[in-house]
Formats: C-alpha cells, sequence, structure tokens
C-alpha cells in the first residue's frame, strides 16, 4: 500500500494490525521448534525406529511445502485474511491432535496439517504486511515477521525446558495425568487460537479487494488505514499496479528468447537450498537428541535449546540492523565463512570425542566448548543466510517471473529441509555426529564459493535493476 502525500498514515493501527499477522510468523517458528523437545518421548511412545523417528519430525516439512506452494493462488482467490483465518484454524486443530495421537501414523498427519498451516503463513502472512504497510515504513514493519518466527522458536524451547523440568522429563507425568510431551504440543494452541480471533478484527487486503473489483470496501479499509480524503486516489493508484499485473505462471520461467530457463532463478534455488544443507535445522529440531548424543543430561540439552533460541534472537536483530548498512552479499559471505569455521571444529571434536557403551561423551570442558561453538554457528547463520535468503528472494527477481520464481524458490527450501531433518537420525544412528556435521560443514564451504561466485548485491536496486 502507498499513500498519498497529503496525509499521514494510520501508523498505530497498521502496527497492530501487522502485530497480528505476525503471530503467524510466531506460529511458524513455534510448531517447528516444539518438537526439538519431543523426539525421545514420540520415540519411546510409538516405539519407533531412527527411520520412523526422522519422518515424525520431518513429515511437517512436506506440508509445509505443500502450504507454500499453493497459498499464493488460494489467497488470490478467496483473500488474504481467508486464507490466514484457515492456517490458525488449522494450528489448532494441529496443536491439539499432535497431543492426542496414539501412533506415527495418526501423529504424522495432524503434523501435516501444521505444515500445511506452517507453508500458508511462511508466504501469505509476510504479503499481507507489505500489502497494507506504508512505503515509508514497510521495510521495518516486514521485518516483524522474522522477528516473530525466531520468538516462536524461543518460547518453544522455553516452554518445552519449563515443562520437562516440572514433571521430571519429556516423558514424566504433568497436568491432569497426561504425559509432559502432548503439553507441549497442546501450548500451541494457545496463539493459534489467538491468531484465530485477533484475524477477525483485522482488515481485508487493499490490494486483494481492488483485484477482486470489490472497489467500495477497498475504500473503507484505506479510509481506515490511511485518511478518507485519500482514499480514492489509492484505489485508483492500486488499480492502476494490479492491471499490470498477472498471476505467476510457471511458463514465466523460461526465456523462450533464449532458449533457457533464467539462470537468476537457479540462484534462487540454491540460496534456498543450500540454506538448509548447512544443517540448521538439525539444531532446531533435533537439538535435545543432539545434546543428549554429546553426553548432556535430558534437562541440559534442553536448557541449551533454550540458550540457541535467545542467541537467535539476538543475532536476527543485529541481521536486520545491518542488512541495509553493508548490504546481503558481505553478511552472506561471512556467515558462511564463520559456519564453515564453526562445523569444522564441531565435526573434529564430536569426531573425535570417545564414546562411552554406545554414548558419545564430551569430557572435562570439551562438553562446554562443543557448547560455545554451536550456539557460534548459531549466530552465523541468523545474522546472515537465515533471514537474509529470505529477503534475497523478495528482491532478487524481475517482477515478470517474481511470483512463479518464489513459488519455485520456496517449494526447493522446504524439499530441502525435509531432507536435512528426515536424514539426520539415521546419519546420527549410522555414523555418528562427527560424520553428520561434516556433511554439513561441506556444503558451507560450498556456500562461500556461492556467494563469490553466484550472488550478486542487491542493496539500493530497484526490482527493475535485477537481472
Amino acid at each position: 500500500m502507498s499513500t498519498s502525500p497529503r496525509h499521514k498514515p494510520a501508523t498505530g493501527q497498521i502496527l497492530l494490525i501487522s502485530c497480528v499477522a505476525a503471530i503467524g510468523g510466531f506460529l511458524f517458528g513455534f510448531d517447528s521448534g516444539v518438537i526439538n523437545g519431543t523426539v525421545g518421548a514420540l520415540k519411546q511412545a510409538f516405539q519407533s525406529d531412527a527411520a520412523v523417528s526422522g519422518f515424525n519430525v520431518a513429515s511437517m516439512l512436506l506440508g509445509c511445502a505443500v502450504g507454500a506452494f499453493i497459498a499464493g493462488n488460494l489467497a488470490d482467490k478467496f483473500g488474504r485474511k481467508t486464507v490466514m483465518i484457515i492456517a490458525a484454524i488449522l494450528f489448532t486443530i494441529a496443536a491439539w491432535g499432535s497431543g492426542i495421537a496414539h501412533s506415527s501414523n495418526e501423529f504424522v498427519v495432524y503434523r501435516l496439517l501444521g505444515g500445511l498451516a506452517i507453508g500458508a503463513a511462511s508466504v501469505i502472512c509476510p504479503a499481507y504486511i507489505s500489502e497494507i504497510a506504508p512505503a515509508a515504513i514497510r521495510g521495518r514493519l516486514s521485518s516483524l515477521q522474522q522477528l516473530a518466527i525466531v520468538l516462536g522458536l524461543f518460547i518453544a524451547f522455553l516452554s518445552n525446558y519449563l515443562i520437562a523440568h516440572a514433571a521430571g522429563g519429556s516423558t514424566g507425568e504433568f497436568w491432569l495425568g497426561y504425559e509432559a510431551w502432548k503439553w507441549m504440543f497442546w501450548v500451541g494452541m494457545v496463539p493459534a487460537l489467538i491468531f484465530l480471533i485477533s484475524l477477525v478484527f483485522v482488515p481485508e487486503s487493499p490490494r486483494y479487494l481492488v483485484a477482486a473489483g470489490k472497489f467500495d470496501a477497498a475504500r473503507r479499509v484505506l479510509a481506515r488505514l490511511s485518511h478518507p480524503d485519500d482514499a480514492e486516489h489509492e484505489v485508483r493508484e492500486i488499480q492502476d499496479t494490479v492491471s499490470a499485473d498477472h498471476r505467476p505462471r510457471m511458463s514465466d520461467l523460461y526465456d523462450s528468447a533464449r532458449g533457457r530457463i533464467y539462470p537468476v532463478l537457479w540462484v534462487g534455488i540454491g540460496l534456498a537450498v543450500l540454506q538448509q544443507f548447512v544443517g540448521i535445522n538439525v539444531v532446531f529440531y533435533y537439538g535435545e537428541v543432539l545434546w543428549k548424543a554429546a553426553g548432556f543430561t535430558e534437562a541440559n540439552a534442553l536448557l541449551q535449546n533454550v540458550i540457541s533460541g535467545g542467541v537467535n534472537i539476538l543475532a536476527t536483530v543485529l541481521a536486520i540492523i545491518l542488512i541495509d548498512r553493508i548490504g546481503r552479499k558481505p553478511l552472506l559471505l561471512w556467515g558462511s565463512v564463520g559456519m564453515t569455521l564453526t562445523l569444522g571444529l564441531l565435526t573434529y571434536l564430536f569426531g573425535t570425542a570417545p564414546t562411552e557403551n554406545g554414548t558419545l561423551r564430551l569430557a572435562g570442558t570439551t562438553g562446554t566448548i562443543a557448547l560455545v561453538i554451536a550456539n557460534a554457528y548459531v549466530f552465523f547463520f541468523c545474522v546472515s543466510w537465515g533471514p537474509v535468503m529470505w529477503v534475497m528472494l523478495g528482491e532478487m527477481f524481475q517482477n515478470r517471473i517474481r511470483g512463479a520464481a518464489l513459488s519455485v524458490s520456496g517449494f526447493a527450501q522446504w524439499i530441502a529441509n525435509f531432507a536435512v531433518t528426515f536424514t539426520f537420525p539415521k546419519l546420527l544412528l549410522s555414523f555418528g555426529l562427527g560424520t553428520a556435521y561434516g556433511l554439513y560443514a561441506f556444503f558451507a564451504l560450498v556456500s562461500i564459493l556461492f556467494v563469490v561466485k553466484g550472488i550478486e548485491e542487491t542493496k539500493g536496486k530497484t526490482l527493475e535493476q535485477m537481472e
């Protein structure tokens, strides 16, 4: 949404509405992170092996890929607000169902529903914010989504730790006689219901209303968000933009003049896939398993997750401060170098640590050193590839291919996420932590070469200048 120069927008109201939409990002983070403290309990409850445990965790990501891929078309057809309401309902059902599941198959069904909600929220919530935000503060408001995601992760880790601590472990009895791991999922119903109720009071995107030919409704929304005297001007301005647009088509990605797919799409896919292949979600999804495998108790392992979540928040705030000052490419490059070094050190520590009865033991201060290095790795990722990848995907594509390229790149990101998440338990069981982290270190090294050779700086460029 842009604003007429005659009147100031209703900034406070727009901020409040943006915060409501960002709850979708919070749920994205919470539902992604809550699984972290439940992996061992689920394995015990469902009597599952490493492969099934991996699929229990990773199944949600298949739903994410589908949700992200179809959300744009659904939002164009039924409206942004409607899709967000559907996502809120799915978040609520998934949180409840994950806790009442009695088998792996039942659990996977509910996690798939949660994945559909996450995938839709990852696409629609930031799009909605950008469409109701004035140009002057759009960047800051759009950053609410990323902040909400990392806050959701942190609250999931903290909630898991507090519940497990109170119950004496993730399999211990908590309120009303139910196991702690069930309550870890049920906590997610609280923000999901807040999201659902709050959405009743926010307006539909004026850009969608104009595209749907609902001009009177669009004027009412714009009068509320900017000023009644500017509403007509705003509607005409949006009409001019909408009339030049068309819905994303896969054929947009093919350069018929040169007989090839636009090279920039491969760069986008490379960014999306490498962001996952450096293994960050092993820390966020399997933190408890990882640190227990390194010799920590369950309580200490869950506390390490809380620390990692705090580092995530601080690094993301720093990235938001730096990204428009020093640029995207330098952040990506230094992040890649930092991840390569820290993952290399973790590979050495885990690969050379002794085992006791088949369990890795980090003797003396080695465990503390590993914890510091692991959090340094989280910092390097979250100050660079975490937020910058999403920013660049939003900037690097020309208008005529942007919608389709975002769909393909987002789909590739979720599939890569699934691949890493699904394979980690098998890697851990068959080869150990050292080999798993060695693989992620290799892809971090590849990411350095990718940034140097393949990434063009997008700072300060218009979309029309992108190649």
